[in-house]
């Protein structure tokens, strides 16, 4: 059977989302949606597409759609996510999530009783760097774990470009800012590495208070764009963690792990690919040296790309795709998936409430009212 996916969004969706899609046996895209009729017969064209709808909702509601990648502002796409839901679709989603801890806890409640199965937009687990450091990790080369900071900064508004399409991040209504963003895609790795987060202090910030074009012109935003936390996990780790988007000459990713017998390390300069996050590691009694990727991690064997992919999130995004397409053939379980992407949204509200309080927060406390 071919699943059929509709994409919405010409832009950064069919650059990098559509090549990750028809890589993938048993998948035919046939559809695109952008928000006029114009923008979206036009994709439909170049892309050669049988459909184009300007309306999400509706395609949502298609019966001849199975999947729907969702990728738009986090606010505006809260609704395609429960019309999805509401229609029986499988639903890839971008991420964060949701625009608020609300929005995850009412698309958790819409999914109750739902055969709707979905993913999420943070592939930065199967990047090979990362898939080895878990190993490495899971056969204790470090130890027990002690440890570790991490941080995920770019530079995205220190001289802003009005072609960046992305100039949307200073609305404050959004459901976005540097933590919710980059803190979402650094937490789903550390997550699925170091397991569930207990409690945490944040201090969430904005910075740079403008952003000045080339021409003169100005913005001046209303969401933050600078957040430390602090993450004591379950396991009794402690783990510092910095994003940001507006740092010149970015700091880029970087997750340091110690333990009782070593250190890892991955980093990568600016957003992880599969070809530039690499590994160090190093045991008591030697140094950091850069760890090989086995061979096995640059490709999939039912994937028609790999780490050396033209556009190089297409292939970490195809491997979460592909979860999804094999979960609904019912072989196997999609990650990172919306229970994993309810915790994530869950460790975003302490954060909020943590820096609104000036305390530390229990990730007990998030969630007493589902239960009242």
């Amino acid at each position: 059977m071919t699943l059929r996916v509709g994409i919405v969004s010409a832009g950064w969706g069919a650059f990098a989302h559509l090549p990750a899609w028809r890589a993938i046996p048993g998948v035919e895209v046939t559809a695109i949606c952008t928000s006029c009729e114009q923008t979206a017969r036009a994709a439909q064209q170049r892309l050669g597409l049988p459909l184009a709808f300007w309306d999400a909702e509706a395609m949502c509601a298609d019966p001849d759609i199975d999947i729907v990648d969702l990728g738009t502002r986090p606010s505006v796409r809260l609704p395609m996510v429960l019309a999805a839901i509401r229609n029986g679709k499988h639903i890839y989603n971008a991420c964060p999530h949701a625009p608020d801890w609300a929005g995850a806890l009412a698309i958790d409640a819409a999914l109750a009783g739902s055969h709707t199965l979905g993913v999420i937009d943070a592939f930065s687990e199967h990047l090979p760097a990362h898939r080895q450091m878990q190993v490495m990790l899971d056969d204790g080369y470090i130890g027990e774990p002690l440890g570790g900071i991490c941080h995920f900064n770019l530079s995205l508004f220190n001289r802003p470009d009005k072609r960046f399409p992305y100039g949307w991040f200073a609305d404050g209504s959004a459901g976005v800012s540097a933590v919710r963003n980059n803190g979402s895609h650094m937490l789903h790795v550390l997550t699925r590495m170091l397991g569930p987060v207990d409690r945490l202090v944040a201090d969430d910030t904005q910075v740079l208070k403008q952003w000045v074009y080339p021409d003169g012109d100005t913005i001046t935003p209303q969401t933050n764009d600078f957040a430390n936390v602090i993450l004591k996990f379950r396991s009794g780790l402690t783990m510092t963690m910095q994003v940001g988007w507006n740092m010149p000459l970015a700091s880029g990713w970087m997750i340091d792990l110690h333990g009782t017998k070593g250190r890892l390390r991955a980093e990568s300069p600016t957003f992880p690919t599969a070809r530039d996050c690499v590994l160090h590691g190093g045991q008591l009694g030697g140094v950091m040296e850069l760890i090989a990727m086995p061979e096995a991690y640059k490709s999939h064997p039912d994937i028609a790309l790999d780490w050396e992919a033209e556009i190089p999130p297409s292939f970490p995004m195809a491997i979460t795709m592909k979860g999804l397409v094999d979960a609904i053939s019912g072989q196997g379980h999609p990650a990172p998936d919306f229970r994993r992407a309810l915790e994530i949204e869950r460790i975003l509200e302490a954060i909020r409430r943590s820096n609104t309080a000036r305390s530390w927060m229990s990730l007990d406390q998030i969630g007493r009212e589902q239960k009242t």
